[in-house]
């Protein structure tokens, strides 16, 4: 089993930057191909960013394409995500998410596809 903690979260004005983190703990980090989830307010939560177990792979959705990247640092069990160019629109609470036990290269971008959850972070983007 595995623990996520997020944090980088806040308040920032159209067009800046953030980093959000996911820092685990438990079972080795690299066992483990990891996404990052976000929900709006009366919104279903939405799939952002994943990425394969060794970092080799990622996916993002069309709606951050070129402004936000999503890396891992196995040896300090961490997953970040880089925001840039924020819109309005990013405003969520952002969740990591891990799945264990696949092969190196899988991830997915459903939330069924996932069995552990962050509690979330808040990251508002002010006009």
């Amino acid at each position: 089993q595995v623990q996520l903690v997020e944090s980088g979260g806040g308040l920032v004005q159209a067009g800046g930057s953030l980093r959000l983190s996911c820092a685990a703990s438990g079972r080795p980090f690299s066992a483990y191909a990891m996404a990052w989830f976000r929900q709006a307010p009366g919104e279903e939560r939405d799939f952002v960013a994943a990425i394969s177990r060794s970092g080799s792979t990622t996916d993002y959705s069309d709606s951050v394409k070129g402004r936000l990247t999503i890396s891992r640092d196995n040896a300090k069990n961490t997953m970040y995500l880089q925001m840039n160019n924020l819109k309005p629109e990013d405003t969520a609470v952002y969740y990591c998410a891990a799945a264990a036990g696949y092969r190196t290269s899988y991830y997915s971008t459903l939330e069924s596809g996932y069995d552990y959850w962050g509690q979330g972070t808040q990251v508002t983007v002010s006009s």
